[in-house]
């Protein structure tokens, strides 16, 4: 199985279920692995048969900046489904961090899998 990816995408969002939290805007960090068959737009060298990493991009920072959601694991769950409805992607995985939530950790999060790949 061919894979696009996106690795350490950046989005800010309003996240969390402390009231502090639904004031600000908090970072997340995103990585991205969605099923893809890179053949076809590799044989033709073309834009139009890939899965265009710069508008998958863009689409989750416009998700993220419209999002207001409690928890991390419904952020995750709700971007995939609009990633895999808009791209027509088969199969993702999606692992969502949020640096700093617990002060002894690097980040924490949460990893999806959806889709048949």
């Amino acid at each position: 199985m061919d894979k696009v990816f996106i690795e350490g995408l950046e989005v800010d969002t309003l996240i969390g279920v402390f009231d502090w939290e639904r004031g600000i805007r908090q970072c997340l960090r995103l990585d991205l692995e969605c099923a893809w068959d890179v053949q076809a737009p590799a044989s033709a060298d073309e834009l139009s048969r890939a899965l265009d990493y710069a508008a998958l991009a863009a689409r989750i920072q416009a998700f993220a900046g419209e999002a207001r959601f409690l928890l991390v694991e419904t952020f995750a769950e709700r971007l995939a489904g609009t990633l895999m409805a808009e791209f027509g992607i088969p199969w993702l995985r999606l692992r969502v961090t949020k640096p700093g939530a617990v002060p002894a950790a690097a980040g924490v999060g949460v990893e999806i899998e959806r889709g048949c790949r």
